[in-house]
């Protein structure tokens, strides 16, 4: 990131040192990023003697590993202000990107009677929906920023959150448990071509009026 040194102001108090360059929006939003990831990697931790699956397993523990760098990362930055001592790094999962489309009967779902009934598909829905609540968390935050190291480091790790969760939900439509329907061809075809590209004008040399 290379921040360059700021000089950033406060009206009433002056000169605000880099640990104090937060706005009032960003520190609860980042502190609601926070705890967020802090319960991600708790559920993961919970949930992780109950797998039994050993693909869904390993799944699990590289989340779980990279969350806990990220989550350093982002409270490094927070409490200095300033460039966190390594960068965000990208997440990669180690699925293809095979979906399989249709949808076929199943049994009704319904909420579980006792923890003896969790099994992978519901660890793997629990995962799947902490990775995406995080996401949305940590973009509100990264809208809400006006600390830029802050900032790009919520929007960096972005992808990251999109990448684990299309992860999980390859891992469950390969085993049944995620199944996604499709429109006919030709709906589809429809749809597609209901859109046409923008015609990109160029920029005229000249002088702007007032």
């Amino acid at each position: 990131m290379n921040q360059q040194p700021q000089n950033h102001q406060n009206m009433q108090t002056g000169t605000v040192p880099p640990q104090l360059n937060h706005g009032g929006h960003e520190m609860f939003d980042v502190h609601e990023v926070l705890s967020g990831a802090i319960n991600t990697i708790d559920t993961y931790t919970m949930l992780s003697g109950h797998v039994q699956d050993p693909e869904l397993r390993d799944i699990l523990q590289r989340q779980k590993q990279f969350m806990t760098e990220e989550y350093n990362i982002t409270l490094e930055c927070f409490k200095s202000g300033m460039d966190p001592s390594q960068p965000t790094k990208s997440y990669k999962m180690k699925q293809g990107n095979d979906f399989v489309y249709g949808v076929k009967p199943s049994q009704p779902k319904k909420p579980m009677q006792s923890a003896a009934e969790l099994t992978d598909e519901c660890i793997s829905l629990s995962m799947l929906n902490a990775v995406k609540s995080g996401a949305t968390m940590k973009t509100n935050a990264a809208m809400e920023s006006t600390n830029p190291v802050v900032r790009r480091v919520l929007a960096d790790s972005l992808p990251n959150c999109i990448e684990m969760a299309y992860e999980i939900s390859l891992y469950q439509n390969k085993h049944g448990y995620y199944q996604v329907p499709q429109l006919s061809q030709q709906d589809m075809q429809h749809i597609q071509n209901s859109y046409a590209a923008a015609v990109i004008q160029p920029q005229m040399p000249g002088k702007m009026t007032h």
